[in-house]
């Protein structure tokens, strides 16, 4: 079974991805903007950012890359990086939802005050679909917004929604996941009724060595997990799970398959969605209710500073 799969021509689309200086977030970086996007890529480590686009446009000459300045935990440098998109005046075809933080050791806050990982991951996002949508809609865009295998299980603690009063980091990852699954559901069910031209679909990597368990000294956790050693060990031999490369496919087939399903969820068909070629599955079961969508929708605007009407 091919681990690969190709992508249509995006000359003339604009793509916006972000968390794509890294990992597998540089491959599907690297894969939009040598099918021709206009990639833009907004990051939070500036210097990162254009080492990544320079080595990309290196193996592809052609690649036309702009990287913008984006910090999704603060909702600030999301409004003012959305101003400088709106100033462009260009349609965006294409927006990937990729960038994210994983498990700190203590629980840390956004600029704002959000609990960082649900502000980061799944309010930052929020935030930026909000203040793109004028762009979103004149491109007609697909939202790829991706979740996580930890989305499988958990849920969203209502009553301790940022985690003040009982923080675990592995708790507090999965429900911002499930969050902005949540989120991109309602949003696709929101553009059918209200006829916004916007298709929102999840996708999920698998499990593969990337920088999300490695040492971040900026949220506390100054060495490589245990658990990011053995997928390592595990990617290296072939095991079970996938590299950075094959995490990168979910991602691109949602973004590009003729037919998004927004009731699927996009990730790998290996045993246990662990690894392998991209393909369909049935969306975690924390995923399906479309109440709890809704009610993830108002909540989160209203803490995302995003007005309703504005959409």
């Amino acid at each position: 079974m091919t681990r690969d799969i190709p992508l249509p021509s995006l000359t003339g689309k604009r793509a916006v991805l972000t968390g794509g200086s890294d990992g597998m977030g540089l491959v599907i970086a690297e894969r939009l903007a040598a099918a021709g996007a206009d990639l833009v890529l907004p990051v939070r480590n500036r210097e990162k950012g254009e080492r990544a686009a320079r080595g990309i446009r290196n193996r592809h000459p052609e690649a036309r890359i702009a990287v913008h300045d984006l910090d999704l935990a603060s909702l600030g440098s999301v409004a003012t990086f959305a101003a400088v998109m709106e100033d462009e005046g260009m349609p965006v075809h294409l927006l990937v939802n990729n960038a994210g933080v994983m498990t700190p050791p203590s629980r840390q806050t956004t600029v704002d005050g959000h609990e960082l990982q649900f502000g980061t991951n799944h309010l930052g996002h929020v935030a930026l679909v909000g203040h793109l949508m004028p762009l979103l809609k004149a491109g007609g865009a697909r939202v790829v917004s991706q979740v996580s295998i930890a989305a499988a299980r958990g849920r969203i603690a209502w009553d301790d929604l940022e985690s003040e009063r009982n923080y675990d980091g592995q708790r507090a990852y999965a429900a911002s996941k499930i969050a902005l699954g949540l989120f991109a559901r309602e949003l696709d069910e929101r553009s059918r009724r209200e006829g916004w031209g916007v298709r929102s679909v999840v996708s999920h990597p698998g499990v593969a060595p990337t920088s999300l368990l490695a040492a971040r000294p900026e949220i506390g956790r100054a060495t490589d997990t245990m658990g990011v050693r053995v997928i390592r060990w595990m990617s290296a031999r072939g095991l079970l799970v996938g590299t950075a490369a094959t995490a990168a496919l979910p991602a691109l087939l949602a973004a590009t398959t003729d037919d998004p399903r927004s009731d699927l969820l996009y990730g790998p068909s290996g045993v246990g969605h662990l690894g392998g070629a991209p393909g369909t599955h049935p969306l975690y079961r924390p995923l399906r209710d479309l109440d709890e969508a809704a009610r993830v929708w108002d909540t989160s605007l209203e803490l995302a500073g995003v007005r309703a009407g504005s959409l």
